[in-house]
């Protein structure tokens, strides 16, 4: 009996250390480097300004938004977008969702997450020379379908907006007042979490769309082309295009046939939570070649 006990103290004892262990691995890696009060609420975000800015001029902004139990370093790290801005000159932002583990409240709350990412914007514009015509919003997962929202809520300050593993349950309402949004989506028919074909993941307690679907009906609210043309079929990537959109608001979407629930391109999640990352499109350079299209004037 004693040494049953004994087994089960250590057990116990090794439990709490390795959960102190992750925590403090955890609070070390999420750095941030801005904070905001925004509804009452203290925010933190990471920004990322390159060498090469330039006060004088105006600099797009990126914001880059990490998915469910994610943090803003690890999205960063994740997405690589630093090596673009320090090759074309922008600056990227990586805010910090709620609630441990991080998240994005797009179900509950979603006014004051709105209202954040708004206020973020006005902050950066304060302390930087920011380009409000080229503001480009994308995020994985959870914080893919909090970039959706934003295009939803937020089309007369985000630009175009980028979606990785991401979907909403529905689409933005048919709305004739609201300003078209491009956007560009990824999704890999492999994803364990955000399932491609649509249905409920039980975890997560919560229906997903088709994401074919999901996407056209994006495409349809932007009046584009019922019609999509080809732009890519190669290897596992298909990639195609919903054109003859109003106010010239694209729709892209690429499919990943072997792609999980992470970014193309970029580093890899665990395989055994998330799956294959496919490296044989680069989600954030595609991206940026999207975005580089438009801007709000």
């Amino acid at each position: 009996m004693k040494i049953i006990i004994r087994v089960l103290a250590i057990f116990i004892v090794a439990v709490i250390v390795l959960g102190l262990a992750i925590v403090t691995i955890y609070l070390l890696s999420n750095r941030t480097n801005g904070q905001i009060t925004s509804s009452g609420e203290r925010r933190r975000y990471l920004v990322y300004v390159p060498e090469s800015y330039n006060p004088e001029q105006l600099t797009p902004l990126v914001i880059n938004i990490h998915g469910f139990v994610q943090w803003p370093a690890n999205q960063m790290q994740v997405s690589q977008w630093n090596e673009l801005a320090d090759q074309h000159g922008f600056i990227v932002v990586y805010p910090s969702g709620t609630g441990f583990p991080l998240r994005w409240r797009v179900t509950d709350e979603l006014e004051k997450e709105v209202a954040f990412f708004s206020d973020l914007i006005s902050k950066l514009e304060g302390e930087y020379n920011i380009d409000s015509f080229r503001i480009y919003a994308n995020g994985l997962s959870n914080g893919g379908a909090m970039t959706f929202l934003l295009a939803c809520r937020l089309p007369e300050r985000i630009t175009a907006v980028g979606v990785v593993a991401g979907a909403f349950r529905t689409s933005c309402e048919d709305n004739s007042q609201r300003r078209p949004v491009p956007a560009i989506f990824f999704h890999g028919k492999e994803d364990p979490l955000v399932p491609y074909e649509g249905g409920e993941y039980g975890r997560a307690g919560m229906p997903f769309p088709n994401i074919p679907e999901f996407v056209a009906a994006y495409a349809q609210v932007n009046g584009c082309h019922p019609t999509p043309t080809t732009l890519m079929e190669t290897g596992n990537v298909t990639g195609i295009r919903y054109s003859g959109c109003n106010q010239d608001a694209g729709v892209v979407f690429y499919t990943i046939a072997d792609g999980g629930h992470s970014w193309p391109g970029g580093s890899p999640l665990p395989e055994w939570i998330a799956g294959k990352t496919s490296q044989e499109i680069d989600a954030t350079q595609l991206m940026w070649e999207f975005f580089q299209i438009y801007s709000l004037v």
